[in-house]
């Protein structure tokens, strides 16, 4: 049993902390809306704090799930937060989706003052969160993530070190390429069967079992068929992790054209009202224009 701190209870953070108290572990959880550490401490047990410090304050390890790169200075920072209240040697675990930048200079004010520090972005959405097999991508020293691993096993079913600081970020930024591409492809093949007047289950049914299979079509192409959106992760957040794949293109020399074009045609989302709408709603653009 470890004691830990949890900062961030959405709808990530929420599940993920409860999975901690579920395999024995001690958990403080800090939320910045206290009502929803008041809920999770009476749904869970365990104990809330006011400050990110607090929370912090004897933890060996403190997890946060925030919504972006300010947010993730605002609990790691200052009088009150978690670096401010953590002990030498404990490790700080973060499971937002920030750039590599912000994680690299973390990670070094951290070392700065004895703490350890693995970037550790999630993918699987409110359901793998919920269900605890969510994959894990991290960076930061060996042997903090080896110290790490077995605690993030409480909601991680894939659990991998890819390299120093900054590395889990990166791989983080490889998943939402991929899955920009993959949604607007899925979309438009939908989309076409709908103006063919085919049935989109039988189709699906069919191709969903040879290499046009994957994890969205299998997940989503059912509610998409349905014109439903309120499923996993928001076009919002979606909108903020493609614009850090992007600058961090520019960084490095990538190029992603058809990153760039998805992102432009989830901005056309927003502005048809579906920032909170899931990031499936891409082929509601096409129905709007098609």
């Amino acid at each position: 049993m470890a004691k830990c701190a949890f900062l961030g209870l959405g709808v990530m953070g929420y599940p993920m902390a409860g999975h901690l108290v579920a395999q024995g572990h001690e958990v403080v959880v800090y939320n910045r809306t206290a009502a929803k550490a008041e809920a999770w401490v009476a749904a869970h047990g365990g104990a809330m704090a006011a400050t990110p410090r607090a929370a912090a304050e004897g933890a060996d390890f403190v997890m946060a799930c925030v919504g972006n790169d300010d947010d993730l200075r605002s609990v790691c920072l200052g009088p009150e937060g978690a670096f401010a209240g953590m002990a030498a040697g404990a490790i700080f675990v973060d499971h937002t989706t920030v750039s590599a930048s912000v994680t690299r200079a973390l990670h070094d004010v951290a070392a700065e003052t004895g703490l350890r520090f693995v970037d550790a972005p999630v993918s699987g959405g409110q359901a793998g969160a919920e269900n605890g097999v969510l994959s894990i991508m991290c960076g930061g020293e060996a042997a903090a993530y080896e110290a790490a691993a077995p605690v993030m096993a409480a909601y991680g079913r894939t659990i991998r070190r890819l390299g120093e600081s900054g590395a889990g970020q990166l791989a983080k930024m490889v998943n939402q390429i991929c899955i920009a591409g993959l949604l607007q492809g899925l979309s438009e093949g939908l989309h076409f069967a709908e103006r063919a007047g085919l049935d989109i289950r039988e189709v699906v049914e069919v191709i969903s079992q040879g290499a046009a299979g994957s994890w969205q079509m299998t997940n989503r192409a059912e509610t998409m068929a349905d014109d439903r959106f309120d499923f996993g992760f928001a076009v919002d957040w979606m909108r903020k992790d493609l614009g850090i794949c992007l600058d961090a293109a520019d960084e490095t020399g990538a190029s992603l054209p058809v990153t760039a074009l998805v992102d432009q045609f989830y901005k056309d989302v927003q502005k048809m009202g579906g920032g909170r709408w899931d990031t499936s709603s891409l082929i509601r653009r096409l129905r709007a224009t098609g």
